[in-house]
Protein backbone atom coordinates (compact mmCIF):
# COMPACT_ATOMS: atom_id res chain seq x y z
CA UNK A 1 0.00 0.00 0.00
CA UNK A 2 0.97 3.46 -0.47
CA UNK A 3 2.12 5.70 2.46
CA UNK A 4 0.33 8.67 3.20
CA UNK A 5 2.94 10.97 1.46
CA UNK A 6 2.39 8.69 -1.74
CA UNK A 7 -1.23 9.09 -1.42
CA UNK A 8 -0.85 12.79 -1.33
CA UNK A 9 1.16 13.01 -4.54
CA UNK A 10 -1.34 10.74 -6.34
CA UNK A 11 -3.80 13.45 -5.86
CA UNK A 12 -2.23 16.69 -6.77
CA UNK A 13 -3.83 18.10 -9.55
CA UNK A 14 -4.03 16.47 -12.91
CA UNK A 15 -3.73 19.36 -14.86
CA UNK A 16 -1.56 21.61 -13.41
CA UNK A 17 -2.12 25.33 -14.52
CA UNK A 18 -0.50 27.20 -17.12
CA UNK A 19 2.62 29.70 -16.24
CA UNK A 20 2.23 33.22 -17.08
CA UNK A 21 4.69 32.38 -20.37
CA UNK A 22 2.70 29.65 -21.49
CA UNK A 23 -0.94 31.10 -20.82
CA UNK A 24 0.82 33.69 -23.96
CA UNK A 25 2.17 31.33 -26.26
CA UNK A 26 -0.89 29.18 -25.76
CA UNK A 27 -2.94 32.32 -26.24
CA UNK A 28 -1.12 33.04 -29.65
CA UNK A 29 -2.33 29.62 -31.02
CA UNK A 30 -5.41 30.54 -31.39
CA UNK A 31 -6.78 32.14 -35.09
CA UNK A 32 -9.68 34.16 -33.83
CA UNK A 33 -12.03 32.92 -35.46
CA UNK A 34 -14.98 34.76 -37.15
CA UNK A 35 -18.26 32.64 -36.15
CA UNK A 36 -16.13 30.08 -33.95
CA UNK A 37 -17.32 26.86 -33.63
CA UNK A 38 -15.54 26.91 -30.04
CA UNK A 39 -18.14 29.24 -28.94
CA UNK A 40 -21.62 27.11 -30.71
CA UNK A 41 -19.93 24.33 -28.48
CA UNK A 42 -19.74 25.90 -25.17
CA UNK A 43 -23.17 25.66 -23.49
CA UNK A 44 -22.93 28.97 -21.54
CA UNK A 45 -21.87 30.39 -24.94
CA UNK A 46 -18.62 32.05 -23.35
CA UNK A 47 -17.31 34.38 -26.25
CA UNK A 48 -13.46 32.06 -26.31
CA UNK A 49 -12.35 33.38 -28.78
CA UNK A 50 -12.26 36.75 -26.88
CA UNK A 51 -11.09 36.22 -23.85
CA UNK A 52 -7.67 34.53 -25.44
CA UNK A 53 -7.77 38.07 -27.15
CA UNK A 54 -7.59 39.44 -24.22
CA UNK A 55 -5.31 36.74 -22.34
CA UNK A 56 -2.80 37.52 -25.90
CA UNK A 57 -2.77 41.13 -24.92
CA UNK A 58 -1.92 41.15 -21.13
CA UNK A 59 -5.02 41.64 -19.73
CA UNK A 60 -5.65 38.97 -17.60
CA UNK A 61 -8.59 40.30 -15.59
CA UNK A 62 -10.34 41.18 -18.51
CA UNK A 63 -10.34 37.52 -19.72
CA UNK A 64 -11.66 36.81 -16.63
CA UNK A 65 -14.45 39.57 -16.77
CA UNK A 66 -15.60 37.74 -20.21
CA UNK A 67 -15.68 34.26 -19.02
CA UNK A 68 -17.21 34.77 -15.62
CA UNK A 69 -20.50 36.82 -16.81
CA UNK A 70 -21.51 34.17 -19.24
CA UNK A 71 -20.39 31.47 -16.59
CA UNK A 72 -20.04 32.16 -12.97
CA UNK A 73 -18.65 28.91 -12.84
CA UNK A 74 -15.71 29.39 -15.43
CA UNK A 75 -13.07 28.50 -13.17
CA UNK A 76 -14.49 24.82 -12.00
CA UNK A 77 -15.55 24.23 -15.63
CA UNK A 78 -12.22 25.12 -16.47
CA UNK A 79 -10.76 21.95 -14.09
CA UNK A 80 -13.90 19.34 -14.91
CA UNK A 81 -15.53 19.95 -18.14
CA UNK A 82 -15.13 17.37 -21.30
CA UNK A 83 -13.59 20.05 -23.41
CA UNK A 84 -12.09 17.43 -25.58
CA UNK A 85 -16.00 16.52 -26.96
CA UNK A 86 -17.18 20.65 -26.72
CA UNK A 87 -15.12 23.55 -27.35
CA UNK A 88 -11.38 21.74 -27.97
CA UNK A 89 -13.03 18.77 -30.34
CA UNK A 90 -14.16 22.05 -32.74
CA UNK A 91 -11.24 24.16 -32.84
CA UNK A 92 -10.38 23.96 -36.37
CA UNK A 93 -6.71 22.97 -35.12
CA UNK A 94 -7.86 20.08 -34.18
CA UNK A 95 -6.49 18.21 -37.43
CA UNK A 96 -3.81 15.82 -37.33
CA UNK A 97 -0.29 17.40 -37.09
CA UNK A 98 -1.66 20.03 -34.77
CA UNK A 99 -3.82 20.09 -31.59
CA UNK A 100 -6.57 22.15 -30.50
CA UNK A 101 -5.77 25.20 -28.56
CA UNK A 102 -6.00 24.38 -24.90
CA UNK A 103 -9.14 26.46 -23.99
CA UNK A 104 -9.77 24.48 -20.78
CA UNK A 105 -6.24 25.43 -19.48
CA UNK A 106 -6.84 28.94 -20.70
CA UNK A 107 -10.24 29.74 -19.11
CA UNK A 108 -8.44 28.59 -16.04
CA UNK A 109 -5.21 30.69 -16.54
CA UNK A 110 -7.70 33.87 -16.17
CA UNK A 111 -10.07 32.73 -13.99
CA UNK A 112 -7.66 31.11 -11.21
CA UNK A 113 -5.84 34.79 -10.37
CA UNK A 114 -9.24 36.81 -9.95
CA UNK A 115 -10.97 33.93 -7.52
CA UNK A 116 -8.04 33.68 -5.51
CA UNK A 117 -8.17 37.67 -4.88
CA UNK A 118 -11.49 37.40 -3.98
CA UNK A 119 -12.07 40.64 -6.64
CA UNK A 120 -15.68 40.98 -7.47
CA UNK A 121 -16.50 42.17 -11.12
CA UNK A 122 -20.34 41.98 -10.55
CA UNK A 123 -22.53 44.42 -8.37
CA UNK A 124 -26.14 43.65 -7.27
CA UNK A 125 -28.75 45.71 -9.05
CA UNK A 126 -31.32 48.04 -6.64
CA UNK A 127 -33.60 45.55 -4.19
CA UNK A 128 -37.02 45.03 -6.03
CA UNK A 129 -38.52 43.72 -2.96
CA UNK A 130 -39.05 40.20 -4.66
CA UNK A 131 -38.35 37.11 -3.02
CA UNK A 132 -37.07 34.00 -4.87
CA UNK A 133 -36.34 30.11 -3.34
CA UNK A 134 -33.84 28.19 -4.78
CA UNK A 135 -33.69 24.45 -3.83
CA UNK A 136 -29.86 23.15 -4.35
CA UNK A 137 -26.85 24.80 -4.15
CA UNK A 138 -25.02 22.88 -6.57
CA UNK A 139 -23.93 24.78 -9.85
CA UNK A 140 -27.73 25.23 -11.42
CA UNK A 141 -28.70 26.23 -7.86
CA UNK A 142 -25.99 28.73 -7.36
CA UNK A 143 -25.88 30.18 -10.85
CA UNK A 144 -29.49 30.86 -10.34
CA UNK A 145 -29.13 32.44 -7.23
CA UNK A 146 -26.52 35.07 -8.19
CA UNK A 147 -27.83 35.69 -11.83
CA UNK A 148 -31.31 36.75 -9.28
CA UNK A 149 -29.11 38.53 -7.01
CA UNK A 150 -27.46 40.66 -9.88
CA UNK A 151 -31.12 41.67 -10.75
CA UNK A 152 -31.98 43.01 -7.31
CA UNK A 153 -34.05 39.80 -5.92
CA UNK A 154 -33.64 38.31 -2.14
CA UNK A 155 -32.66 34.42 -2.82
CA UNK A 156 -32.89 32.13 0.00
CA UNK A 157 -31.09 28.71 -0.96
CA UNK A 158 -32.27 25.52 0.72
CA UNK A 159 -29.38 22.74 0.68
CA UNK A 160 -29.76 19.09 2.32
CA UNK A 161 -25.91 19.09 2.46
CA UNK A 162 -24.17 20.34 5.41
CA UNK A 163 -22.24 22.88 2.87
CA UNK A 164 -23.13 24.34 -0.58
CA UNK A 165 -21.69 23.31 -3.86
CA UNK A 166 -23.45 20.09 -4.99
CA UNK A 167 -21.66 17.62 -7.69
CA UNK A 168 -18.69 20.15 -7.38
CA UNK A 169 -18.07 20.03 -3.57
CA UNK A 170 -19.28 15.83 -3.26
CA UNK A 171 -19.16 14.36 -6.24
CA UNK A 172 -15.72 15.18 -8.39
CA UNK A 173 -12.83 13.02 -8.38
CA UNK A 174 -10.21 14.86 -5.81
CA UNK A 175 -7.31 14.83 -8.16
CA UNK A 176 -9.62 16.80 -10.65
CA UNK A 177 -10.16 19.91 -8.10
CA UNK A 178 -7.25 20.40 -5.79
CA UNK A 179 -7.04 22.97 -2.74
CA UNK A 180 -10.65 23.25 -1.34
CA UNK A 181 -11.68 24.89 -5.02
CA UNK A 182 -15.54 23.98 -4.49
CA UNK A 183 -15.80 25.75 -2.03
CA UNK A 184 -13.74 29.63 -2.89
CA UNK A 185 -15.65 29.52 -5.57
CA UNK A 186 -19.13 29.50 -3.80
CA UNK A 187 -17.93 32.10 -1.54
CA UNK A 188 -16.93 34.09 -4.91
CA UNK A 189 -20.31 33.55 -5.68
CA UNK A 190 -22.02 34.31 -2.35
CA UNK A 191 -19.80 37.36 -1.90
CA UNK A 192 -22.18 39.46 -4.02
CA UNK A 193 -24.74 39.98 -1.75
CA UNK A 194 -28.48 39.58 -1.57
CA UNK A 195 -28.12 35.19 -1.26
CA UNK A 196 -28.83 33.30 2.17
CA UNK A 197 -28.12 29.65 2.22
CA UNK A 198 -29.60 27.55 4.34
CA UNK A 199 -27.88 23.94 4.94
CA UNK A 200 -29.43 21.18 6.38
CA UNK A 201 -32.90 21.66 4.66
CA UNK A 202 -34.44 19.10 2.52
CA UNK A 203 -37.44 19.33 -0.48
CA UNK A 204 -40.03 17.09 0.96
CA UNK A 205 -38.38 16.45 4.61
CA UNK A 206 -37.78 19.72 6.27
CA UNK A 207 -40.50 21.98 3.63
CA UNK A 208 -42.84 21.42 1.05
CA UNK A 209 -42.72 22.90 -2.48
CA UNK A 210 -46.64 24.28 -1.91
CA UNK A 211 -45.07 26.06 1.22
CA UNK A 212 -42.04 28.15 -0.72
CA UNK A 213 -44.37 28.58 -3.16
CA UNK A 214 -46.56 30.40 -0.74
CA UNK A 215 -43.45 32.15 1.12
CA UNK A 216 -41.67 33.08 -1.90
CA UNK A 217 -42.76 34.82 -5.56
CA UNK A 218 -40.70 31.98 -7.65
CA UNK A 219 -38.75 28.95 -6.72
CA UNK A 220 -36.57 27.04 -8.69
CA UNK A 221 -35.56 23.59 -8.33
CA UNK A 222 -32.16 22.03 -8.73
CA UNK A 223 -32.04 19.48 -6.32
CA UNK A 224 -29.55 16.98 -7.98
CA UNK A 225 -30.11 13.58 -8.21
CA UNK A 226 -29.74 12.08 -4.28
CA UNK A 227 -30.95 8.52 -5.15
CA UNK A 228 -28.27 5.45 -6.28
CA UNK A 229 -29.56 3.02 -9.16
CA UNK A 230 -29.09 -0.22 -7.58
CA UNK A 231 -28.17 -3.59 -9.38
CA UNK A 232 -31.00 -5.69 -8.33
CA UNK A 233 -29.27 -8.57 -8.57
CA UNK A 234 -28.88 -11.37 -5.67
CA UNK A 235 -26.09 -10.45 -3.09
CA UNK A 236 -26.12 -6.70 -3.25
CA UNK A 237 -26.25 -6.31 0.40
CA UNK A 238 -23.14 -8.29 1.06
CA UNK A 239 -20.20 -6.16 3.20
CA UNK A 240 -17.57 -4.50 0.24
CA UNK A 241 -20.39 -3.90 -2.26
CA UNK A 242 -20.68 0.02 -2.09
CA UNK A 243 -22.08 2.82 -4.29
CA UNK A 244 -19.62 4.97 -6.16
CA UNK A 245 -21.31 8.41 -5.41
CA UNK A 246 -21.71 7.67 -1.56
CA UNK A 247 -17.61 6.78 -1.65
CA UNK A 248 -16.53 9.83 -3.60
CA UNK A 249 -17.90 12.02 -1.34
CA UNK A 250 -16.92 10.59 1.33
CA UNK A 251 -12.71 10.66 -0.53
CA UNK A 252 -13.93 14.33 -1.24
CA UNK A 253 -14.64 15.21 2.32
CA UNK A 254 -11.74 13.19 3.84
CA UNK A 255 -8.99 15.61 5.81
CA UNK A 256 -6.62 12.71 5.38
CA UNK A 257 -7.09 10.46 2.26
CA UNK A 258 -4.69 7.33 3.22
CA UNK A 259 -7.07 7.04 6.18
CA UNK A 260 -9.75 5.51 2.95
CA UNK A 261 -9.20 1.91 3.25
CA UNK A 262 -9.73 0.13 -0.02
CA UNK A 263 -9.81 -4.05 -0.92
CA UNK A 264 -6.78 -5.43 -3.28
CA UNK A 265 -8.99 -6.36 -6.01
CA UNK A 266 -11.85 -3.77 -6.97
CA UNK A 267 -14.92 -4.35 -10.06
CA UNK A 268 -16.64 -0.91 -10.56
CA UNK A 269 -19.70 -1.77 -12.34
CA UNK A 270 -21.12 1.14 -15.01
CA UNK A 271 -20.23 3.20 -17.92
CA UNK A 272 -20.21 7.02 -17.27
CA UNK A 273 -17.58 9.69 -15.42
CA UNK A 274 -18.40 8.40 -11.66
CA UNK A 275 -17.71 4.65 -12.50
CA UNK A 276 -14.21 6.35 -14.29
CA UNK A 277 -13.63 8.47 -11.40
CA UNK A 278 -14.23 6.08 -8.64
CA UNK A 279 -11.69 3.45 -10.64
CA UNK A 280 -8.70 5.58 -10.85
CA UNK A 281 -9.21 7.24 -7.16
CA UNK A 282 -9.41 3.55 -5.58
CA UNK A 283 -6.16 3.05 -7.55
CA UNK A 284 -4.57 5.61 -6.49
CA UNK A 285 -5.99 4.92 -2.84
CA UNK A 286 -3.67 1.76 -3.21
CA UNK A 287 -6.01 -0.95 -4.49
CA UNK A 288 -4.01 -3.82 -6.63
CA UNK A 289 -6.35 -4.49 -9.44
CA UNK A 290 -9.57 -2.41 -10.48
CA UNK A 291 -11.41 -3.77 -13.60
CA UNK A 292 -14.09 -2.00 -14.59
CA UNK A 293 -17.29 -3.55 -16.55
CA UNK A 294 -19.55 -2.27 -18.69
CA UNK A 295 -22.71 -3.62 -20.03
CA UNK A 296 -22.14 -2.65 -23.58
CA UNK A 297 -19.29 -1.53 -26.05
CA UNK A 298 -16.50 1.13 -25.50
CA UNK A 299 -18.21 3.29 -27.78
CA UNK A 300 -21.40 3.27 -25.85
CA UNK A 301 -20.20 4.42 -22.51
CA UNK A 302 -21.24 7.78 -21.47
CA UNK A 303 -17.41 8.69 -20.36
CA UNK A 304 -15.20 10.15 -23.26
CA UNK A 305 -12.42 8.22 -25.09
CA UNK A 306 -10.13 10.63 -23.09
CA UNK A 307 -11.20 9.82 -19.93
CA UNK A 308 -11.29 5.94 -20.44
CA UNK A 309 -8.19 6.52 -21.87
CA UNK A 310 -6.76 8.30 -18.40
CA UNK A 311 -8.03 5.34 -16.45
CA UNK A 312 -6.30 3.11 -18.24
CA UNK A 313 -2.98 5.06 -17.92
CA UNK A 314 -3.84 4.80 -14.54
CA UNK A 315 -4.18 0.49 -14.62
CA UNK A 316 -7.35 0.10 -14.74
CA UNK A 317 -8.67 -2.56 -16.64
CA UNK A 318 -11.84 -2.50 -18.73
CA UNK A 319 -14.31 -5.54 -19.67
CA UNK A 320 -16.97 -4.72 -21.84
CA UNK A 321 -20.56 -6.44 -23.25
CA UNK A 322 -20.90 -7.97 -19.73
CA UNK A 323 -23.79 -7.67 -16.95
CA UNK A 324 -23.50 -8.28 -13.33
CA UNK A 325 -25.70 -11.75 -12.45
CA UNK A 326 -25.19 -11.81 -9.14
CA UNK A 327 -22.66 -10.85 -5.97
CA UNK A 328 -20.72 -13.83 -4.47
CA UNK A 329 -19.96 -14.24 -0.66
CA UNK A 330 -20.73 -15.05 2.45
CA UNK A 331 -21.24 -12.25 4.83
CA UNK A 332 -18.64 -9.77 2.76
CA UNK A 333 -18.36 -10.59 -1.27
CA UNK A 334 -15.17 -12.00 -2.66
CA UNK A 335 -16.61 -12.43 -6.37
CA UNK A 336 -18.55 -11.45 -8.88
CA UNK A 337 -20.19 -12.99 -11.45
CA UNK A 338 -21.06 -11.63 -15.53
CA UNK A 339 -23.18 -12.61 -17.71
CA UNK A 340 -20.98 -11.97 -21.27
CA UNK A 341 -22.26 -12.01 -24.75
CA UNK A 342 -23.42 -15.44 -26.14
CA UNK A 343 -24.87 -16.41 -22.43
CA UNK A 344 -21.32 -16.80 -21.40
CA UNK A 345 -20.79 -16.51 -17.52
CA UNK A 346 -17.68 -14.60 -16.59
CA UNK A 347 -16.50 -14.32 -12.80
CA UNK A 348 -14.10 -11.71 -11.39
CA UNK A 349 -12.95 -12.43 -7.64
CA UNK A 350 -13.22 -8.61 -5.65
CA UNK A 351 -13.01 -7.99 -1.99
CA UNK A 352 -14.81 -4.42 -2.67
CA UNK A 353 -17.65 -3.86 -5.91
CA UNK A 354 -18.67 -0.25 -6.55
CA UNK A 355 -21.89 0.38 -8.30
CA UNK A 356 -22.03 3.31 -10.46
CA UNK A 357 -24.85 2.47 -12.79
CA UNK A 358 -26.63 5.67 -12.51
CA UNK A 359 -28.66 8.17 -10.04
CA UNK A 360 -32.45 8.96 -9.39
CA UNK A 361 -34.15 11.65 -7.82
CA UNK A 362 -34.51 11.37 -4.35
CA UNK A 363 -37.50 12.16 -1.83
CA UNK A 364 -39.20 11.68 -4.86
CA UNK A 365 -41.13 14.03 -7.12
CA UNK A 366 -43.20 17.03 -5.84
CA UNK A 367 -46.69 16.70 -6.52
CA UNK A 368 -48.42 18.35 -9.90
CA UNK A 369 -44.67 18.70 -11.65
CA UNK A 370 -44.90 17.01 -14.87
CA UNK A 371 -41.96 14.49 -15.55
CA UNK A 372 -40.52 12.47 -18.44
CA UNK A 373 -38.46 9.36 -17.42
CA UNK A 374 -38.42 10.12 -14.07
CA UNK A 375 -36.92 13.46 -14.30
CA UNK A 376 -38.90 16.79 -14.19
CA UNK A 377 -40.40 17.94 -17.89
CA UNK A 378 -39.22 21.73 -18.49
CA UNK A 379 -39.67 24.49 -21.35
CA UNK A 380 -36.88 25.86 -22.84
CA UNK A 381 -36.98 28.78 -19.99
CA UNK A 382 -36.66 25.93 -17.82
CA UNK A 383 -39.98 26.95 -16.54
CA UNK A 384 -42.06 23.55 -15.11
CA UNK A 385 -45.98 22.88 -15.44
CA UNK A 386 -46.31 24.40 -12.34
CA UNK A 387 -46.61 28.23 -12.23
CA UNK A 388 -44.32 30.05 -10.69
CA UNK A 389 -41.80 27.11 -10.49
CA UNK A 390 -38.80 26.11 -12.64
CA UNK A 391 -35.93 23.67 -12.36
CA UNK A 392 -32.63 22.79 -13.91
CA UNK A 393 -29.59 20.42 -13.80
CA UNK A 394 -29.52 17.07 -13.21
CA UNK A 395 -33.09 16.90 -12.19
CA UNK A 396 -34.65 17.61 -15.51
CA UNK A 397 -35.13 15.87 -18.57
CA UNK A 398 -32.64 15.42 -21.31
CA UNK A 399 -30.05 17.00 -19.57
CA UNK A 400 -26.42 15.58 -20.08
CA UNK A 401 -25.19 16.00 -15.94
CA UNK A 402 -22.25 18.13 -17.13
CA UNK A 403 -21.74 21.29 -14.67
CA UNK A 404 -22.00 23.44 -17.34
CA UNK A 405 -25.06 22.38 -18.89
CA UNK A 406 -26.49 23.09 -15.05
CA UNK A 407 -24.96 26.51 -14.61
CA UNK A 408 -27.00 27.55 -18.24
CA UNK A 409 -29.68 25.57 -16.63
CA UNK A 410 -29.53 28.22 -13.65
CA UNK A 411 -29.13 30.79 -15.41
CA UNK A 412 -31.85 30.86 -18.59
CA UNK A 413 -34.07 30.08 -15.10
CA UNK A 414 -32.97 33.39 -13.63
CA UNK A 415 -33.87 35.21 -17.07
CA UNK A 416 -37.19 33.95 -16.71
CA UNK A 417 -37.80 34.34 -13.49
CA UNK A 418 -36.76 37.74 -13.73
CA UNK A 419 -39.18 38.49 -16.67
CA UNK A 420 -41.95 36.77 -14.74
CA UNK A 421 -41.09 38.89 -11.43
CA UNK A 422 -41.46 42.18 -13.36
CA UNK A 423 -38.37 42.76 -14.86
CA UNK A 424 -37.14 43.92 -18.38
CA UNK A 425 -33.91 43.18 -18.51
CA UNK A 426 -33.58 39.55 -18.35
Amino acid sequence: MPTPAEIERNFTDIHPPLSQHDGLVESARCYFCYDAPCVSACPTGIDIPGFIHQIRSGNGDGAARTILRANIMGGMCARVCPTEILCEEVCVRNKPGDSPVRIGLLQRHATDPVLARGEQFFRRAESTGKRAAVVGAGPAGLACAHQLALFGHAVTVFEKQKKPGGLNEFGIAAYKTVDDFARREVEYILAVGGIEVRAGVELGRDVTLEELRGEFDAVFLSPGLGGVNRAGVDGEGLDGVMDAVGFIAALRQAEDKSRIKVGKKIVVIGGGMTAIDIAVQTRKLGAEEVTLVYRRGAEDMRASRHEQDFARTNGVHFRYNARPARFIGEGAVRAVEFTAGGGETVTLAADMVFTAIGQALGGGIPEGLTTTDGRISVTADRATSIAGVWAGGDCVAGGDKLTVTAVEDGKVAARSIHRFLGGCNG
